[in-house]
């Protein structure tokens, strides 16, 4: 089953233009479209940015095939702490017939075929950092999605060990945050623990790795279903992207403030100053913003996975 949809779901599209196949579509989320290729499922990474649960009307060029190389280069580095639905990013691999040569160009380094699965109902947020939403809680409350911390904290200080804050998936508007409780009712205690375990795993690799590349995780969400063929966890969607983590310049961190990001924090604090009510359909991005974020996701691309980008798009590869 794919993710929840878009509050404003897209059409079938690759890079920027509509992605001509045999059929098999399922259905557009915020950022990624899903097809049907026999027993296996396309996820296919488009441009499209969303903020504050809106799709934004300006796409940010290339911004695709950076969540899926970044994807692809964590799911290598974590399948000794669980298996994921990842099974091949080149575009041969699809049926004969099934897409037009331009469209197999389109789906070089943005296209993810996958193993299907269950998703589980719950999104896993990590946080390592008191940040975003979890700053505001913090202030309000002396806590973290009702985990309680140490008094006299500051934005951006990082915590006495990364706290596990799962959420609902909401399928129109804004997820909920949950305690772990609810999250055991939903799924069971078995699976609740399960999970919080390698969510709590994954961070601490992924810190790891790109506190050695110049960069703090300050937090991150992950996404879990079970394998229709197997049963087993399984990682799923993306891993460790800007999209879906929270990476400041470690070279430039100073707790007390927000911090210099690789990640949509640079589009969403634009956003806060426009005269924009967070509902669709959002503004048009100008082009020193679409720059900005471009420049910001390719950084982290290359930083953390120490290969070139350009190398990326030409060669789909990820090296040197």
């Amino acid at each position: 089953m794919p993710p929840a949809e878009a509050t404003n779901p897209g059409d079938p599209r690759a890079g920027g233009r509509t992605l001509a196949t045999s059929g098999g579509f399922v259905r557009s989320g915020k950022v990624r479209d899903l097809f049907e290729v026999g027993d296996r499922l396309l996820l296919v990474a488009s441009d499209r940015l969303s903020a504050f649960d809106v799709v934004l009307p300006t796409p940010i060029p290339d911004k695709g095939r950076v969540l899926t190389g970044l994807s692809r280069f964590w799911f290598g580095q974590t399948g000794d702490i669980i298996s994921n639905h990842l099974l091949a990013t080149d575009p041969t691999e699809l049926p004969v017939g099934w897409t037009d040569e331009a469209g197999r160009r389109e789906l070089r380094g943005r296209m993810m075929l996958c193993r299907l699965a269950k998703v589980l109902p719950v999104e896993v947020i990590v946080r390592g950092y008191v940040a975003g939403s979890g700053w505001k809680d913090y202030r309000r409350t002396g806590a973290i999605c009702g985990i309680g911390l140490p008094d006299g904290l500051r934005e951006s200080d990082r915590l006495p060990a990364p706290i596990f804050t799962p959420s609902t998936k909401a399928e129109v508007g804004h997820d909920e945050n949950i305690g772990f409780d609810s999250m055991v009712e939903l799924v069971g205690a078995p699976m609740a623990e399960q999970v919080r375990d390698v969510a709590l795993r994954l961070y601490s690799r992924g810190a790891a790795i790109a506190e050695r590349a110049g960069i703090l995780l300050a937090d991150t969400k992950f996404e879990f279903g079970t394998a229709l063929d197997t049963g087993e966890l399984i990682l799923i969607d993306e891993i460790l992207t800007p999209d879906s983590s929270r990476f400041w310049d470690a070279s430039a961190y100073e707790p007390g403030r927000a911090q210099a990001s690789f990640d949509k924090q640079f589009v969403r604090d634009w956003l806060e100053r426009q005269p924009w009510d967070k509902t669709y359909p959002g503004p048009e991005l100008p082009a020193e913003i679409v720059a900005g974020t471009r420049e910001r996701y390719v950084a982290a691309f290359e930083r953390i996975s120490g290969a070139g980008f350009e190398r990326y798009l030409q060669e789909d590869v990820i090296a040197p």
